[in-house]
């Protein structure tokens, strides 16, 4: 039931599928978790096919639906554009919204290039926009509370990291060319999906880069053509080959400004692995290591520890004294993915009620995209590039 003290954010939702439901789930249940000003009330939902957007508004509870984004925006009873859709639409819907006085929160990656993401981040700034990026994994306990012991310099300066994201499910030389396989849709394959998010990890927990040398593979040359796709299933439609143009992998090194280096690798062919999003931090006082496929546990090492017992504890971050971690259940009662959507939303929610911009914002997505883009020349002109030539101005 919406709070009838609390302010309205009227919702629009652009795309219903994957991240539609997780969004969704999020506006639904954050009021029921935390004590938040803001209501979101989920206003619209917005989809191409009319009879799968009705039949996902009324799954998902939203009050009406449109098939024109345009006519979304256009409408005075939404506050909110929120973007899940494919990234070739993120720039165009995300600037209009910005220019009708929306706020706007938009998937992981930005854009397809860093031209774009720019144009974007001057959009929201010029109409004095709230905005926020979803790259969700930064709201795990965990994950913020690895943030705070490496703040509170428990780790000391930081020497090492170590993130990967290895996914297994296009090996298959029969999968289709599904739209996060198309270049003219996605921009990039698992570079662009999955390296997004430990690039923006590693900005979190370990500053910003300086400059990356990488390298990108496609194992699988030619696809079937797709005739529907859900999620990350996908069905072909004939025998027809169409060649795929992004990367299945993408590894890096690289060096930040506080002089600590990365190694990074993201692929969609490491056989096994569902969704290994996981990264190890070491520094001259100790490491932290974390895995998102089981994302309540953090390991933690410390230096000073005596000997006979030294070596990585694992911390269960249940505990109220974990970040977001006290909204939910009893200790140890562990949370799941669908509630780092939640506790992103609350940092959207008192953005815009306070009037900051929350991050990972717009800010973030741009030097998130500028990486991006430097690892893609590095791996054509194999030479290190600088971040200083990427021209972000952010």
């Amino acid at each position: 039931m919406v709070g009838v003290n609390k302010k309205k954010l009227r919702i629009g939702m652009v795309g219903y599928k994957f991240m539609g439901k997780a969004h969704s789930h999020a506006y639904r249940d954050v009021s029921f978790y935390f004590d938040n000003n803001i209501e979101p009330v989920l206003q619209a939902i917005c989809g191409r096919n009319e009879e799968a957007v009705k039949e996902a508004a009324n799954k998902m509870g939203w009050l009406s639906y449109e098939t024109d984004w345009k006519k979304l925006i256009a409408r005075d009873d939404i506050d909110l554009i929120d973007i899940v859709t494919p990234n070739n639409a993120h720039t165009e819907i995300a600037i209009a919204a910005a220019e009708a006085g929306k706020h706007v929160f938009c998937e992981k990656p930005l854009a397809m290039t860093l031209e774009q993401s720019i144009r974007m981040l001057k959009a929201v700034e010029e109409n004095g926009v709230i905005h926020m990026v979803n790259y969700n994994y930064r709201f795990a306990p965990a994950t913020q509370f690895a943030k705070k012991i490496i703040e509170d310099g428990r780790l000391g300066k930081i020497y090492h990291i170590r993130a990967t994201y290895l996914q297994d499910w296009i090996m298959d030389p029969n999968f289709p060319l599904v739209w996060r396989l198309d270049k003219d849709v996605c921009g990039s394959g698992s570079h662009g999906d999955l390296a997004a998010h430990i690039i923006d990890m590693a900005r979190f927990l370990v500053g910003e880069f300086k400059e990356v040398s990488g390298l990108m593979e496609t194992f699988i040359k030619e696809r079937p053509v797709v005739e529907s796709s859900s999620g990350l299933s996908g069905k072909a439609s004939s025998n027809k080959l169409e060649e795929v143009k992004v990367d299945d992998a993408s590894v890096f090194i690289a060096k930040f400004e506080n002089g600590a280096i990365g190694t990074f690798e993201a692929t969609r062919f490491a056989g096994g692995n569902k969704n290994g999003n996981r990264f190890e931090i070491n520094g001259e006082k100790g490491s932290i290591r974390w895995d998102g496929e089981n994302m309540n546990n953090l390991q933690v090492y410390f230096h000073d520890d005596e000997p006979g017992i030294q070596g990585f504890r694992t911390i269960n971050c249940t505990e109220e004294t974990h970040p977001f971690a006290g909204a939910y259940w009893p200790v140890a009662h562990i949370i799941g993915y669908e509630h780092t959507f939640i506790n992103l939303l609350v940092e959207l929610l008192n953005g815009i009620d306070k009037g900051y911009n929350p991050s990972p914002n717009f800010i973030d997505g741009v030097k998130n995209q500028a990486i991006l883009e430097a690892v893609e020349q590095s791996a054509r002109t194999k030479q290190w590039v600088s971040l200083n030539e990427m021209s972000v101005g952010v």
